[in-house]
């Protein structure tokens, strides 16, 4: 497996984030879904990362900047065939290496509050992510978990 920065110009990484966001409006109310298509993914201020096994995306995620010391994730994805293969860490690595790599001081994020998001929830806890309020443009939702991590003291 490989993680490559993605130009989103692709067909399967089309394909697997029209997954991503079909999935989650049929888990999340419309007025909190929060995933971004394809359109929204390719602005500049947004780095793409696929995860590859041989050609085929297995994984993907991003980091948006929101300031020059604050970025968010965002489309965390794993195909669902290969949960729990360890993928979301790999590319968790990955994202916070680079975040740090970039300058950010913090790194937060939206998740779902769902059962569903359970997996996600606790990926982010081993990896060093704790509750908190709402940021950037975001608004207490029940329907929301939300969680920032220190990258550098």
């Amino acid at each position: 497996m490989r993680i490559v920065e993605d130009d989103l110009s692709g067909p399967q990484i089309a394909e697997f984030l029209m997954e991503h966001v079909r999935e989650m409006r049929s888990i999340t109310p419309l007025e909190s879904k929060h995933a971004l298509d394809l359109d929204a993914l390719r602005a500049p201020e947004i780095r793409f990362w696929s995860v590859l096994d041989g050609d085929a995306v297995v994984g993907c995620g991003a980091i948006k900047r929101l300031d020059a010391d604050h970025a968010e994730l965002k489309s965390m994805r794993t195909a669902a065939a290969r949960k729990r293969g360890g993928i979301a860490s790999l590319l968790l690595r990955h994202i916070l290496t680079e975040a740090e790599r970039l300058g950010f001081a913090r790194l937060s994020l939206e998740t779902g509050s769902a059962g569903f998001f359970l997996p996600a929830r606790r990926l982010y806890e081993k990896f060093g992510f704790e509750y908190c309020e709402p940021f950037a443009d975001y608004r207490p939702d029940p329907n929301s978990v939300f969680m920032t991590r220190l990258l550098r003291g």
